[in-house]
């Protein structure tokens, strides 16, 4: 691809940055489809992001950034707007910058996560389900679980105020489901999502104790939001478990079209 001085610039802000995989995709899809368009990384050191944000204001030829850890949650509350999917959790993915200098920002990372288990043949619809983490991509699977009409659905994190907080929105939006605190086995579930970093560059840990993850069973759907490894650990046992699995490269790779299309540079 040749970048020149009339090449419109996204770009995606995390630290670290070094796993994600939308540059080489999302660069392959400008470049096959003649846009001028480059997606640059950016990993943004915590206490410079609020500088970083005054800079994206009026930086003209920038068209959206992509956002992922640790940053969905600090960067919401510095938009101008938020869509109403990302007002409801205060947690964005994705945001994009207007041509008078504002930003409005969108959280995608459920309606990816959804787009790539349909592809597995996986309907939410009257299943038991369980998340693992309540960060924001946990925030954002778990309410578009709950869009899609799960019967039951359980909530696990470490920070158990997050926890409490994700399940009280939920409850206040979807009061039909049966939302509950806590993973305490995985027997009997149809649905396992890991939505924490837990897995990442060669952590050996697993989500869930091991004797959770006991009662695990064949037939349950088990996916990960993690890209570098594509194989975790906790996919690993899944699989040998005889279960479903759904990698994070799937989930990132099924939202990259409306991540571009929110930032105006998909066709």
């Amino acid at each position: 691809m040749l970048v020149t001085g009339t090449t419109a610039v996204v770009g995606i802000i995390g630290n670290p940055i070094v796993q994600v995989k939308s540059p080489g995709v999302m660069n392959q899809y400008f470049t096959a489809h003649g846009l001028n368009t480059v997606l640059v990384p950016m990993e943004v050191a915590p206490g410079a992001v609020p500088a970083f944000i005054g800079t994206v204001r009026g930086w003209t030829n920038l068209r959206g950034i992509i956002v992922t850890v640790p940053y969905k949650q600090v960067l919401a509350p510095l938009m101008d707007r938020l869509t109403p999917r990302a007002s409801r959790f205060s947690t964005i993915n994705v945001f994009r910058r207007d041509p008078d200098g504002t930003l409005e920002g969108e959280m995608l990372d459920g309606v990816g996560f959804i787009a790539a288990a349909t592809l597995h043949g996986v309907n939410p619809a009257g299943k038991s389900a369980a998340v693992i983490g309540a960060g924001g991509v946990a925030c954002a699977i778990a309410n578009a679980l709950c869009e899609n009409h799960v019967a039951r659905l359980s909530i696990q994190d470490l920070d158990i105020s997050k926890q409490d907080r994700l399940i009280a929105t939920l409850q206040g939006v979807f009061p039909a489901i049966e939302i509950v605190a806590g993973i305490a086995g995985t027997a009997g579930l149809d649905i396992l999502v890991n939505a924490t970093p837990v897995g990442m560059n060669g952590d050996p840990r697993l989500p869930l104790p091991a004797a959770t993850l006991a009662g695990l069973e064949g037939r349950c759907f088990v996916a990960d939001v993690v890209t570098a490894p594509t194989m975790t650990p906790f996919l690993t046992l899944a699989q040998a478990r005889g279960c479903t699995i759904q990698t994070g490269v799937e989930m990132t790779e099924t939202q990259l079209l409306p991540l571009a299309g929110f930032m105006g540079v998909a066709l």
